[in-house]
């Protein structure tokens, strides 16, 4: 069964095939380690992790590659202001660059753990990959795509016929209207490849480089890693909406001025998530972590379960009602799932029609309405689970290794829990009562309840 994706370069749903068969290089832009995630960011980390189990599932094997962004990233995109990596560590009153960007690799890294998320083929730092970076620029400027300033060396974005297709950025009205401080820019789109230290200071992180002391722009990082590790034309780039207007749009220039591609042959990005119409973001404050959704009591899976109710080329709206929702219905997912028997077959013709909706462009809410029409159908409750552990490897929800919290349960008493769940799925009712009252008689009383049964202790 075909995989269909939509590509931002064509605005189109496209036809997936892989440029090397049966495998897939896929790149994603990976976090500026200067704070912790938001829930918004990590909304587009839950649909790369998404595409790249739809990947798997349709059996491709895929290199990963997530980039680190521990250098060069500055607070504005106009190429002004101080690197985010110097602010967080002048915020954290005194650490380094270097353990700012340790801690909160490791806080991301945690986040998606958490989330289930798979991670990974390979983590790549910007701030161990600058020689390649050079060399990029270096090959650029070879290539007469790079003009100097006293600031820095820039691209010049007028040497290509096609720069922002991937946006339909109107040059011409950027240009007439900038209100970005443009300094010795020729173009507003220009951007830098290189950054010369201040004069008269030390940066804590700088290199040496043949245009003088300095550090590398944002988006250079992400052309030369992922030109190293996965090769200059690979199928797959993924990021944020945020990014299809700059940071794609000049890796797309360099990949071009460099190797003339367009660097992948599908661009994909995630759409923002939003808290009373207002964007998440760490800047207006409305900055909510994945820690506190654990603090108020919520399993990070309710999260991601969120996020599969919503197309992730929609901006979805966050609200706790919602995650209220979420987390109920995974609740009762879970319970009816740990019910079930084990030893049954996957339905073959329920995981076509599931594979069909995962193909059309990830479509995670017409899947979900699906998994309930099994969960709610006539089939036996074996072959519900055996098709339902088999979709999960698409869905992430982890239900395979979920346990219901019954605290200091002897296994006996479990066992017969199950036994009875058994025979009351198997209409043998007095079976069913006698075990319960084997139960009682061991000091547990059972709760039959929509999501299944549960223990309680008597007394």
């Amino acid at each position: 069964m075909q995989l269909h994706l939509y590509d931002t370069w064509h605005r189109a749903i496209r036809p997936f095939t892989p440029l090397q068969a049966g495998v897939v290089g896929l790149y994603c832009c990976g976090p500026t380690v200067y704070d912790y995630a938001h829930i918004g960011n990590l909304r587009t980390y839950l649909f790369e992790d998404t595409l790249r189990r739809a990947l798997v599932f349709n059996g491709y094997a895929v290199r990963h590659v997530v980039n680190i962004t521990d250098v060069g990233h500055l607070v504005s995109d106009g190429d002004d202001g101080e690197d985010k990596m110097e602010t967080g560590s002048r915020r954290a009153g005194g650490a380094s660059a270097w353990d700012i960007a340790q801690r909160f690799t490791e806080a991301f890294q945690r986040d998606l753990a958490m989330l289930n998320a798979l991670p990974p083929t390979l983590w790549c730092r910007a701030t161990e990959h600058i020689a390649e970076q050079i060399d990029y620029v270096a090959e650029l400027e070879r290539k007469g795509y790079v003009y100097r300033t006293t600031d820095g060396m820039y691209f010049d974005t007028a040497r290509l016929d096609d720069y922002g297709h991937l946006a339909r950025l109107d040059l011409a009205g950027l240009q007439a209207g900038s209100r970005v401080e443009m300094g010795e820019k020729r173009q507003a789109t220009d951007f830098a490849l290189w950054k010369f230290s201040p004069a008269g200071q030390q940066r804590q992180m700088e290199w040496d480089s043949p245009w003088g002391r300095g550090f590398p722009g944002w988006h250079i990082e992400c052309s030369a890693m992922s030109a190293k590790h996965l090769g200059p034309w690979f199928d797959i780039h993924c990021g944020g909406e945020d990014h299809i207007p700059v940071h794609h749009s000049n890796e797309i220039a360099q990949s071009m001025g460099c190797h003339g591609t367009r660097a992948a042959n599908f661009w994909m990005h995630g759409y923002f998530l939003q808290l009373d119409e207002a964007k998440m973001s760490k800047s207006s404050g409305d900055f909510l972590r994945l820690q506190t959704l654990l603090d108020r009591g919520y399993d990070p899976l309710a999260y991601r379960y969120l996020n599969l109710t919503s197309h992730y080329r929609r901006q979805m709206n966050f609200s706790w009602t919602a995650l209220d929702g979420a987390s109920q219905a995974l609740d009762k997912l879970r319970r009816l799932y740990a019910s079930w028997p084990d030893g049954g077959a996957a339905d073959a013709d329920f995981v076509e029609a599931f594979a069909a909706e995962i193909n059309q462009d990830l479509n995670t809410p017409r899947a979900l309405a699906l998994v309930w029409g099994l969960v709610k159908s006539e089939r036996d409750d074996a072959d519900k689970k055996a098709t339902l552990g088999h979709c999960d490897q698409a869905l992430g929800l982890g239900l395979d290794g979920w346990r219901p919290a019954v605290a200091d349960v002897p296994r006996e008493v479990s066992e017969m829990l199950r036994a009875r769940e058994t025979a009351r799925a198997a209409r043998r009712w007095r079976e069913a009562d006698v075990l319960r009252d084997a139960i009682l008689a061991m000091g547990y009383a059972v709760e039959d309840g929509q999501d299944g049964a549960t223990l309680k202790p008597v007394g």
